[in-house]
């Protein structure tokens, strides 16, 4: 299980303080379909689970790969696809 950040992210670095693997990162990734998203990206190969960014984010745009909602599912490949990168 990892971490995921979705459209909501307003990239205020709450998150990015408390991330105990040093996970998460700002950037700019295009899609295959031209979509553009400049947010933050958990990486979900060294996400250890511990939660610590989901509470700090001040517009809730962080959710548990478990608990993303049908309509932010794409994120989790987007999150995904920016790290490999």
């Amino acid at each position: 299980m990892a971490y995921v950040i979705t459209d909501g992210c307003t990239k205020d670095g709450e998150c990015i303080q408390v991330c105990a693997t040093d996970s998460i990162v700002e950037g700019v990734f295009t899609d295959a379909d031209g979509n553009t998203y400049n947010q933050m990206f958990i990486n979900p190969d060294t996400c250890i689970d511990c939660g610590n960014c989901e509470p700090v984010c001040p517009t809730a745009a962080i959710y548990a790969d478990v608990d993303l909602p049908a309509d932010k599912a794409h994120f989790e490949q987007i999150n995904s696809a920016f790290h490999a990168q």
